[in-house]
Parts: C-alpha cells; sequence; structure tokens
C-alpha cells in the first residue's frame, strides 16, 4: 500500500508540501528537515520504476501526475541532489520564507520532471514561477523587489503562452501528452515560446541576468538550478530534433560570452554564463539525434552542479565581504582558500578543463553537430568554448581571487557552506575521472568515448590559446564601473520614457480638448441666454392687442381651411 501510495503522489508534491513545515518547527530541527526532506525526495525518484502512476480524471481528460523514464528520472535526481546541496549551503539563512520557497521551488521542478502530461507539468512549471519570484523578494530592498515583480510579469507571459499554447494544441489533437509536440502549429509554436522564455531565450533573456544577481548569497544558487534546466528537460522531450533551436542555442552561447565579457558585477558574470550554458542544451536539442540529446541531458546536469558551485564560491565572497563587484576585489586567495580552489575547479568543469565534469559533457554536443556534417555549427561551439574559459574559466576566478590586492582578508565562510562547496567540487573532478555512472542515467545508450588522444590534445590546445589570449589583453578586460544595457533596457528606461511622454502628450490633448469644449458649451449657454433668457425678447410679457390679432389671424387660417381646402 506504501509503495502505491508514494507511486501515484508525485514526489516533488512531498518536497513541497514538506516545506510548508520549515516554519514550524524549531531552529534545532529545521537542518533536519531542510536536509532531510530532498534526500527523501532523492531517494523516492531514484527508486522509481519506469512506467505511469494512476490516472486522475479530469472532465473528459486522464491526467498522469508521474511518468517515470530515464529522462525524467535523470532531471529530477539532479534536481533533487541541488536541493540537497542548496539546503546545505543554506543552512544558517535566517530568512524562513526563503528557504521555504526554495523548497518549494525544487520541488516544482521535480515534478516538472515526472509529469506524464502537459496540466500537471502547467501546475508545477507556475509552483515553480510562485516559489522563485517569492526567493527574491524575501532577500529584501527595493532592487530585489523591483527585479522580482520584472521576473514575475515576464514568467506570468511566458506561462500565459504555456496555457494557451496547451489549449490550443488539446483543441487540435485532443491529447496532453507532452512527447512529440509540433511546434509548426500554434499550439505547438505557443508551448515551444513559453518554454523557452523560461530558458531565457531571446528576446526576453536578459530576465536572468537582471533578476538572479539580486537574490541572497544562498538564494541565487537555487535559482540557478531549476527555472533554465526544467525548460531544457521540456525541450529534449517535446521539442528533439526542432531546427530552428540549434540557431537560438548559437544565439544564447556568443550572446552571454559577449555580456559576461563585458560585466563588472561577479554575480551577473556568473548569471550571463547561465544563459551561455544553456545555449549549448538548446543546441543539441535542435541538433535531436541520440548522441546531442544525451549530451544536452548530460550537460544539464553536470551544469547545475558546477554551475552551483560558482555560484556557492561567489555567494560566499558576497556573505564574508558584502562586495559583488569585481573592482572591489581582489588577493583572497590568501585568506579564502577553501573558497578560491572550489571556485577554479568550477571554473574548470564550466570550461571542459579535462578530468571535469564539463569535459565529458558538453564534448558529446559538438561530436553530434560533427557526426550531422554540421561544420558551422561545429566551428561554432568550439569556438565558443574558448570563450566560456574567457569569461568564466579565467575571468571570474582572476579578478575575484587573484588580481591587484584590494586589501580584504575576510576567512572562509561557515562550515556548512564549505562542505556545500566541497561536495559539488568532489562531484565536477570524480564525473570528470569516471563519468560512466553519469552516462548510465543518460536516455540513450551512450557509445561516446571522452578520453581519446585528439579530444584530449585539441581541448588542452584551445583552452591553453584562451589563456594566453586572456592575459596578453588583460588591460582591456579589466573593468571599471560601468553597467551594461541589454534588452531589458526597452522596459525599465524607454518604456518608461514612452509611456510618461505618451501620458504627458495624451494630457495636453485632453487639456486642449477641453478648452475647446468649454468654449463651445459657453457659446451655446450665451446663444441661450440671449434669445432665451429673462432678458430677452422670447421673456417679455406680450402686448393684449398683438395677442387679439393673433387670434383673430389663426381664426381666419382654420376657416379658409375648413370651407375651401376640403
Amino acid at each position: 500500500m506504501a509503495t502505491t501510495t508514494i507511486s501515484a503522489m508525485p514526489p516533488g508534491a512531498w518536497l513541497a508540501l514538506g516545506a510548508l513545515l520549515l516554519p514550524l518547527v524549531t531552529l534545532r530541527f529545521r537542518p533536519v528537515l531542510l536536509l532531510g526532506l530532498p534526500l527523501v525526495t532523492l531517494w523516492l525518484v531514484w527508486t522509481l520504476p519506469d512506467g505511469s502512476s494512476p490516472v486522475l480524471p479530469m472532465f473528459d481528460y486522464q491526467l498522469v501526475l508521474v511518468e517515470s523514464d530515464s529522462l525524467g528520472r535523470l532531471f529530477g535526481i539532479i534536481f533533487s541532489l541541488m536541493a540537497v546541496a542548496g539546503g546545505l549551503f543554506a543552512l544558517r539563512q535566517k530568512s524562513t520564507v526563503e528557504l521555504v520557497a526554495a523548497t518549494v521551488y525544487a520541488g516544482g521542478a521535480v515534478g516538472v520532471a515526472l509529469a506524464g502530461d502537459l496540466v500537471t507539468l502547467f501546475v508545477f512549471w507556475e509552483i515553480m514561477a510562485l516559489a522563485s519570484t517569492t526567493v527574491l523578494i524575501s532577500a529584501g530592498g527595493a532592487r530585489a523587489v523591483h527585479a522580482a515583480m520584472r521576473y514575475f510579469f515576464v514568467h506570468i507571459f511566458g506561462g500565459s503562452l504555456l496555457m494557451a499554447g496547451i489549449v490550443m494544441n488539446l483543441a487540435n489533437t485532443g491529447s496532453l501528452a507532452v512527447e512529440g509536440l509540433d511546434a509548426s502549429t500554434l499550439g505547438g509554436g505557443l508551448i515551444l515560446a513559453g518554454v523557452l522564455l523560461n530558458a531565457a531565450a531571446p528576446p526576453l533573456s536578459a530576465w536572468l541576468a537582471d533578476a538572479y544577481p539580486e537574490a541572497s548569497y544562498s538564494g541565487m544558487v537555487t535559482l540557478s538550478a531549476f527555472t533554465t534546466k526544467a525548460a531544457v528537460y521540456v525541450l529534449i522531450r517535446a521539442f528533439p530534433g526542432t531546427e530552428i533551436l540549434i540557431a537560438v542555442g548559437l544565439f544564447m552561447i556568443f550572446y552571454g560570452i559577449i555580456y559576461a565579457l563585458l560585466e563588472n558585477d561577479m554575480r551577473r558574470i556568473l548569471a550571463y554564463s547561465i544563459v551561455n550554458q544553456v545555449g549549448f542544451m538548446v543546441t543539441g536539442v535542435g541538433i535531436g539525434t541520440e548522441m546531442a540529446l544525451n549530451g544536452a541531458a548530460a550537460h544539464a546536469f553536470t551544469h547545475i552542479i558546477y554551475k552551483a558551485l560558482l555560484l556557492m564560491s561567489a555567494g560566499s565572497v558576497l556573505y564574508q565581504t558584502g562586495k559583488r563587484k569585481c573592482t572591489d576585489l581582489g588577493g583572497l586567495f590568501q585568506s579564502m582558500p577553501v573558497t578560491m580552489v572550489c571556485g577554479v575547479i568550477g571554473a574548470l568543469s564550466i570550461s571542459s578543463f579535462p578530468l571535469t565534469s564539463g569535459f565529458v559533457s558538453k564534448s558529446m554536443i559538438g561530436q553530434a553537430a560533427a557526426d550531422e556534417h554540421l561544420m558551422i555549427t561545429w566551428f561554432l561551439l568550439w569556438a565558443a568554448s574558448a570563450g566560456v574559459f574567457l569569461h568564466a574559466g579565467i575571468k571570474f576566478p582572476w579578478f575575484v581571487f587573484f588580481q591587484k590586492d584590494s586589501g580584504l582578508r575576510p576567512p572562509d565562510p561557515p562550515w556548512h557552506m564549505q562542505a556545500a562547496m566541497i561536495f559539488f567540487a568532489a562531484l565536477c573532478i570524480g564525473l570528470g575521472v569516471w563519468p560512466q555512472p553519469l552516462y548510465a542515467l543518460l536516455p540513450e545508450p551512450v557509445q561516446y568515448v571522452p578520453y581519446t588522444v585528439p579530444h584530449v590534445v585539441n581541448m588542452l590546445q584551445l583552452l591553453l590559446f584562451s589563456g594566453l589570449a586572456f592575459f596578453l589583453m588583460l588591460p582591456m578586460m579589466k573593468r571599471s564601473l560601468t553597467i551594461t544595457l541589454d534588452f531589458d533596457w526597452v522596459y525599465r528606461a524607454l518604456g518608461p520614457r514612452v509611456t510618461e511622454r505618451t501620458a504627458a502628450s495624451v494630457a495636453a490633448i485632453n487639456r486642449r480638448w477641453q478648452a475647446v469644449g468649454r468654449r463651445r458649451i459657453d457659446g451655446v449657454f450665451d446663444f441661450l441666454t440671449r434669445h432665451m433668457g429673462p432678458n430677452s425678447v422670447a421673456a417679455q410679457t406680450p402686448d393684449s392687442s398683438l395677442m387679439v390679432l393673433l387670434v383673430v389671424a389663426l381664426l381666419g387660417v382654420l376657416l379658409y381651411l375648413r370651407f375651401f381646402v376640403s
């Protein structure tokens, strides 16, 4: 009976509902709940057999709350694992609201990964949107609240696209299945647009770099893991081989690189890097072969780990110094050695350095492009790997830990934050050295061998020459106290200006027409007053002789009509 209950209840729902107990328990017991809930969820996901849960009737349709297969299990495992590490990192977070929202957020992501129909997926999708907004708001301060509101409205728009697409797809096909949607139909196209918005695809990709860096030191770690990767999961599930995704993904890759190179804020650098890395996954989905889809799924798995590690490193610096701009930092390797080492491991992993997790996942996407003879795509992916090493592999650790001494001497963060970083750093190295456990979780059989002499040599050459270019161009790489303008300038700056000027113009036109209207109305009243007022001719008492004459005239008219006309 217990097994039936678990199989019918989405594991993500247990995590989300259990999070509501966090405010009710004592501070001493809270860590047990914060770590225990995702561990239980991880076990539930790991032990789920392939198949579907009992259906839930809704009107004329059947909802499948849980559908387990290798792809859903892979994403459910990494989402649960991220919830464990994120909870450990945030163990002393004072904001109970953030802890609850972050745990609910993770539960929503697990629910998306195991949803067996579009309605269930949409429900967990919106839970994620609400919970992630709450994570942002819980950071406090005007900047966080304003960023959260912009984030919320963007995702409400994306959710509306998704819901409209689901309704249209249901009307056209009568199916709520997540698999094999057709992007060329209106319903499928709207679903694809809603999912791509969550993946931070253009043109609304700026929401990510706008919102995530305003979260708390622990909040951004959580935010980095779920929304974009849940979108990648849906793309793999619903739109494999949709060719437009190749172009979208390549645009995201270079967009993220350029803006990350321009940034001065260490957390905005890593935020743009998320867009860049998700671009690799979207490109893999667009290629659509077994190798490419395996690469997209594997890269999503490893990306969650090394990106969280990088953001834990940045969050530790923010927690210990209160500073986030590269121009205010430097020389921290002297007093924060654990944070520095973990940050460097994350930087090497995101750069696909041999013996790290990124090396065994990202290269599968490039190999898939080569196998399909997509040479331009292959070349751009290799060029982008050099750009990734420039902005995330070198720029972030160099300016934060190694550039000229800032004079700051903060110690490493508390033990639980160090433990979370060490745990993910070990996973980055472990998966890089021994990728077989990861490959065994992938949806398709893996024939790929990452450690070949040509692959290792080519990657080392690419990375070493990229490093040389960075240090040769170091004077150009030094940041100043500037900000970067992104597409969000349209609705953050241009939109308010246009609105203000439009409102001023409308107000001026309104005042002009009111003045014209008043003059016209005053003219009418003047006319009526002259001709119908108390001093007008119509208001005078008539003479009696005139009235007799008028009566005689009327009588004459009547007599004429009576005797001569009839």
